[in-house]
């Protein structure tokens, strides 16, 4: 398939993270660019405003007349039904239909693809990674799953040479990509609607481990069962963080190569799995050639991610911190951060369990990370694809945790239940429709302090 010879592209899904950095990227080289999502958001909102037309009705007739089969890329989130009229419009006229990773396959292909995979901290690390490239001049397009802060956008440079993307391990997409220097952050169960069993994970992440062909161009942590070069926290490693401490809010640390020491590099970002995130950035980035002074300079100049450990309200007396953690791995690790960085100080978490069938899988890793903090709101199930399950409920999970400091809120009793709280720390985590309830929860705070 020829990009070059597309017009128009037409997104089915557009507000998904990882599709808007697409329609982001068409739009920027000058394709026309439309779509289709269920319902509006932040994410919608922002592409409107760039000049992407956007309606939120599934109607062929809202379909450009202009966009013919000749001339015309459709792309879809497997999240969409095969009843959507839409997409079933496209298949019947044989246009060219692809998921959003067969595009990035595509345009991956022919440039150097740094591939960032993991359960956890995908977005972390490429955004990272792909600021680390940008500012150090290199002619990098990295496709984020996130808003950079940096950027205030899913999508960095503009280069045509290099790109970074995010392997997303989700019905496999990252099969399609073509890594030149790739990693892998974790292979924790997760997906198990779509792969069954955590061996079948393993094992498609081995599939995707095996596109490297120079095993020195594949970074792992120690505890994962695949061949490539070790980076590691204060652990014997090729690439080790050492020295670590806090100054300032900031960490503070040194780190091993195989060719030298650097010294003193400072990064923003809280928690030690933010640590391990920022040492694989600088392992792929030094790997590629990029300056040790290049990559100082951008690590301790990374403003973060929204939604990922996301400061909100940082006062003496009262902070809000806004997370996407939807998984007990990444809540654990966000309890970790918080506890680093106010110890001894009343945490409330407000958390938003994301589909049935994870809330299933993991329901007592959930109630085990969730009873760590000292009080917690739980809000229903955000189903996103799937439909209710019978037994699987907030209640359920509720039942479970160990914590005495609990209870069920619904989301139209949210703000209130939160303005009367007198925790001086407040976490929100999910990545359902919470995220969208973030500024009004920042404004009823505000008004408390």
């Amino acid at each position: 398939m020829n990009l070059n010879q597309i017009q128009n592209v037409y997104f089915i899904g557009i507000g998904g993270i990882g599709m808007s950095a697409l329609a982001r990227y068409f739009k920027f080289i000058g394709k026309q660019v439309s779509g289709y999502d269920k319902s509006p958001s932040m994410l919608t909102s922002e592409l409107i405003e760039s000049g992407i037309d956007i309606h939120f009705e599934d109607n062929i007739n809202l379909i450009p007349s202009d966009y013919y089969v000749e001339n015309t890329l459709v792309i879809y989130t497997p999240a969409v039904p095969k009843t959507h009229s839409e997409w079933n419009y496209f298949i019947e006229r044989n246009y060219e239909v692809k998921k959003r990773a067969e595009v990035l396959g595509i345009i991956t292909k022919d440039t150097f693809c740094f591939a960032v995979a993991g359960t956890h901290g995908k977005t972390t690390t490429s955004s990272i990674l792909g600021h680390i490239l940008f500012q150090s001049g290199a002619d990098v397009t990295a496709f984020i799953g996130g808003i950079v802060e940096n950027y205030n956008s899913n999508l960095i440079g503009s280069g045509k040479t290099v790109t970074v993307v995010e392997a997303d391990e989700f019905d496999r997409s990252f099969l399609h990509l073509h890594p030149n220097i790739a990693c892998v952050t974790s292979m924790d169960a997760d997906h198990l609607d779509i792969y069954g069993t955590s061996d079948a994970i393993q094992a498609s992440f081995r599939e995707f481990a095996s596109k490297v062909e120079d095993k020195n161009n594949l970074f792992i942590t120690k505890e994962l069962p695949l061949d490539g070069v070790q980076c590691a926290i204060n652990e014997d490693a090729v690439y080790k963080a050492y020295n670590v401490r806090i100054e300032d809010g900031a960490y503070v640390f040194d780190v091993q190569t195989p060719s030298e020491i650097m010294k003193d590099l400072r990064f923003g970002l809280p928690g030690k799995h933010n640590l391990m995130n920022g040492l694989m950035a600088i392992a792929m980035a030094k790997t590629y050639g990029t300056p040790t002074d290049s990559i100082a300079k951008a690590i301790a100049s990374f403003n973060g991610i929204r939604r990922r450990f996301s400061y909100q309200i940082k006062s003496e007396n009262l902070v809000y911190i806004d997370d996407y953690a939807h998984h007990p791995t990444e809540i654990n690790a966000v309890h970790q951060a918080v506890r680093e960085l106010y110890p001894r100080r009343k945490v409330l978490a407000i958390f938003q369990p994301h589909l049935f069938s994870r809330t299933r899988d993991f329901v007592d890793g959930f109630a085990e990370s969730l009873s760590q903090f000292d009080e917690v709101f739980l809000m229903d199930i955000y189903p996103a694809r799937e439909l209710p399950m019978e037994g699987v409920t907030s209640e359920w999970l509720l039942g479970k945790m160990t914590n005495s400091n609990k209870k069920i809120v619904a989301k139209e009793d949210l703000l209130g239940e939160i303005k009367a709280s007198d925790a001086p720390i407040i976490v929100t985590i999910g990545a359902g429709d919470l995220g969208e309830m973030v500024p009004s929860i920042k404004k009823i705070l505000n008004e408390n302090i």
